[in-house]
């Protein structure tokens, strides 16, 4: 059986070839000509075949001696490369992070990661877009997009941070005028505050193995969660809310809980970034944060 070839053997090979002798590759190596010689030797003896021809006026490289250069020469460029991203994601995070949100998430939630995350590494800065357009990461040159939902298949690589709960809330003005409903069939009979999805205004809840579709014209409908909460909160009727938007309003008295139990299918909420085998620190570094701030909070777990 052959012996293996050690990397700091095939290092010394490369500075022979590379200086052209061994003298030139002793001196780029810190140690003797003789000891370069040995190692050389012992390759060969190893690979059993003849890399180098020596004789006192030059050195040459022999075709199989070539050959074998430029595949090592590719293993340690690969050692060299690894070396240096485990390097690289050990370092503190610096350079801009490009991050894209939706509008509402956004000013709930990651505003306040990205001042925690600005806080911790002062090495680094922020570019973040707030849009409800579907941002394409590879040619729009984003970092991280925050998104919310179930995610299509891509090349795209993605960590889940948490998930959004809901539940069903109304001011205690307006139960105390309409009085709260004991069963979620009487929902229908109530004011709804409802965000509306094209032309859809109806809401699908779950209660352990029930499920219910409550289709009803609203009273209110609006394309935006933080207004659907204000109406709500201003006593217009029943809505159905993140339950860390709500809770806020709960403790402040604005707003009550409806039907516990009752509520719509938690959705998941990720943090998509362009597919790597070496995740950049400041990459890492904002997704290790957002992560741990959803963990951080129980009502973001429904």
């Amino acid at each position: 059986m052959t012996a293996t070839v050690g990397i700091s053997e095939m290092q010394v090979f490369v500075a022979v070839v590379t200086e052209g002798s061994f003298t030139a590759a002793a001196q780029r190596l810190e140690t003797d000509k003789a000891r370069v010689s040995r190692i050389v030797q012992r390759i060969e003896e190893k690979l059993d075949a003849r890399l180098l021809n020596r004789s006192t006026r030059r050195l040459s490289v022999t075709e199989v001696g070539r050959d074998y250069f430029e595949r090592v020469s590719t293993i340690l460029a690969a050692a060299e490369a690894a070396e240096a991203a485990v390097a690289q994601q050990r370092g503190d995070p610096k350079g801009r992070l490009r991050l894209a949100t939706t509008p509402e998430f956004g000013t709930t939630k990651v505003d306040r990661w990205i001042a925690a995350y600005l806080s911790k590494w002062p090495g680094v800065s922020v570019d973040a877009v707030y849009s409800n357009h579907f941002v394409d990461i590879i040619h729009e040159g984003i970092d991280v997009a925050i998104r919310i939902g179930s995610l299509p298949d891509s090349d795209l690589s993605a960590r889940k941070l948490g998930e959004i709960g809901y539940g069903l809330f109304a001011s205690p003005q307006y139960l105390a005028r309409a009085g709260s409903p004991r069963t979620v069939e009487e929902l229908r009979r109530h004011d709804l505050v409802m965000k509306t999805t094209g032309r859809r205004t109806s809401w699908t809840l779950v209660n352990g193995e029930a499920t219910v579709k409550i289709s009803s014209v609203p009273r209110c409908a609006l394309d935006n969660t933080i207004a659907v909460k204000n109406m709500a909160s201003s006593g217009l009727g029943i809505a159905l809310l993140p339950r860390f938007m709500a809770a806020p309003h709960i403790d402040e008295g604005t707003l009550s809980s409806v039907l516990p139990g009752w509520a719509s299918t938690p959705l998941p909420v990720h943090a998509v970034f362009a597919s790597t085998r070496y995740m950049d620190p400041k990459v890492r570094g904002f997704v290790d944060l957002c992560r741990d701030a959803f963990d951080d909070r129980p009502d973001t777990t429904g």
